[in-house]
């Protein structure tokens, strides 16, 4: 199920977004923090991010550039300001697209599904599909997607990339910084932590495969799989 990140801070159309993107059959994220929205972004891994210009603390600019260090996923402003500057702004901070209110939800879930298919569906860039495979586990980067017997789960890009490095360096370990080098770019300032939330999440994948315990952390090293789900 993909899931679409809501940041708009009036409650009454951030409740009526969540109620049209359930009622398509996606997951609808509204954030209630909007002084941790990365911190949001990075524990729940959206497909998609509708994101309001006007916001406490920091504006929607400001967090587009922060998700645009970590993330591709598409980002559709909306926003009550319809100035072709603010749009500009929006664009050239990461945004794919830029609505204005008062706006017609109809056209917002067009727009969402538009760049989902974009993105991961049926207008997504062809290309001859890899297939990464350990033991039975299946790694389709391209998609990206993660499959084991009869179950499989969406990945975003940057778990889709954990799993690659992990299952590359199998029986060995990955090193962290070997994991951190493959995520970002050396001109990317990283916390400490960012690794490790990622890792969380992508546990959490496996659990949801099935699958107990399929990362190994190795102390002062990094992770390694653990493919006791074979037996």
């Amino acid at each position: 199920m993909y899931k679409i990140m809501i940041v708009e801070d009036d409650q009454s159309i951030a409740t009526l977004l969540s109620s049209h993107i359930e009622k398509y059959g996606y997951e609808a994220i509204a954030v209630d923090n909007f002084e941790t929205v990365f911190e949001q972004f990075e524990q729940q891994a959206p497909h998609l991010v509708l994101l309001d210009v006007n916001l406490p603390k920091f504006d929607g600019y400001y967090w587009c550039r922060k998700i645009r260090q970590i993330s591709t996923c598409p980002i559709i402003f909306i926003s009550a300001r319809a100035g072709e500057m603010e749009q500009v702004m929006a664009i050239e901070s990461g945004a794919d697209d830029y609505i204005t209110k008062p706006f017609y939800y109809d056209v917002v879930m067009a727009k969402v599904k538009s760049q989902l298919r974009r993105v991961y569906g049926s207008y997504a860039p062809s290309m001859d599909e890899r297939l990464v495979e350990l033991e039975g586990l299946k790694l389709y980067p391209e998609r990206p997607e993660l499959h084991f017997r009869d179950e499989q789960i969406l990945l975003t890009k940057k778990e889709a990339i954990l799993v690659e490095a992990l299952l590359s360096k199998y029986p060995k370990t990955a090193t962290r910084d070997a994991l951190l080098s493959k995520l970002w770019d050396d001109e990317s300032f990283v916390e400490e932590n960012t690794l490790n939330v990622n890792i969380a999440r992508l546990r959490k994948k496996f659990t949801d495969l099935g699958m107990e315990e399929a990362i190994e952390t190795v102390r002062g090293l990094g992770y390694r799989l653990n493919v006791t789900w074979r037996s």
